[in-house]
């Protein structure tokens, strides 16, 4: 029995040694003798320590920054881009086994597609069109990154760097849209209230009184202190009726 003590322990010493735990996140690539066998899932597994070895891949979402990129546009206009790429593992075997370093090979790739993406664009649509460009840079990079076990969430573009004199260029384009529209609101503002006033002339004179009112109304404005002013007020007819007498007589005399 003496001699079995020395196995036993052993044997416990190695499976204790070859306890391995996967957390919730991770994935475990279990190699034996270097050639693929399984993929461990959450928990508590074990290994048999000489003979296999597992490599842990994390399945959450990872971010990598790209860094700006200086590209010359389709319209020969030098602009400086970076973004950000988000993806996922969704097969550890493959990140494992097809290629070396996943997250740097996401990466170059995206940064080579966000080259080629944009060298073959105008400005004004990079500027516009940021959602766009970055699904078709993403279609680009999740096509190859299938083969290693990568899915490519999402891809933004984050800052476009343009030169200085496009940048002044830009301003005074802006400003001149600015000004244009502020006319044009001026212009709109000035022709609804001549509208109105059109309108309100034409109420007060089909009114008895209206305009002698509104001429009343005038005056108070002018000097509001009555023990300084003394009005006359007379109705348009009235002056009306001395022209057409003094036209009358100057007819009769002829």
């Amino acid at each position: 029995m003496e001699l079995l003590i020395p196995f036993i322990l052993g044997g416990l010493a190695l499976i204790i040694i070859g306890l391995r735990v996967v957390d919730q996140y991770e994935r475990g690539v279990v190699l034996t003798l270097g050639k693929y066998t399984s993929t461990r899932t959450p928990g508590l597994t074990w290994i048999f320590i000489g003979i296999q070895r597992m490599i842990k891949i994390d399945l959450r979402i990872t971010t990598v920054d790209i860094p700006q990129q200086e590209v010359i546009t389709k319209d020969n206009v030098p602009v400086g881009i970076n973004a950000v790429v988000y993806f996922q593992v969704n097969s550890a075997e493959k990140a494992i086994l097809n290629i070396q370093d996943y997250t740097l090979a996401v990466s170059q790739y995206a940064q080579a597609a966000l080259r080629d993406v944009i060298g073959g664009i105008e400005l004004d649509s990079i500027l516009s069109e940021r959602e766009q460009i970055a699904d078709e840079i993403q279609k680009i990079v999740e096509k190859a990154t299938q083969e290693w076990g990568i899915f490519v969430k999402d891809i933004k573009i984050q800052d476009i760097e343009l030169p200085a004199d496009m940048k002044r260029v830009m301003a005074k384009q802006a400003e001149s849209e600015r000004e244009r529209r502020a006319v044009i609101i001026r212009a709109e503002g000035e022709y609804s209230a001549a509208e109105r006033l059109s309108q309100a002339a034409e109420r007060l004179s089909a009114a008895p009184g209206g305009m002698a009112m509104r001429t009343l109304q005038t005056i108070e404005k002018i000097n509001p202190d009555p023990s300084k002013t003394v009005i006359f007020a007379l109705p348009v007819e009235f002056f009306e009726g001395i022209k057409t007498l003094a036209q009358f007589f100057k007819d009769k005399g002829k």
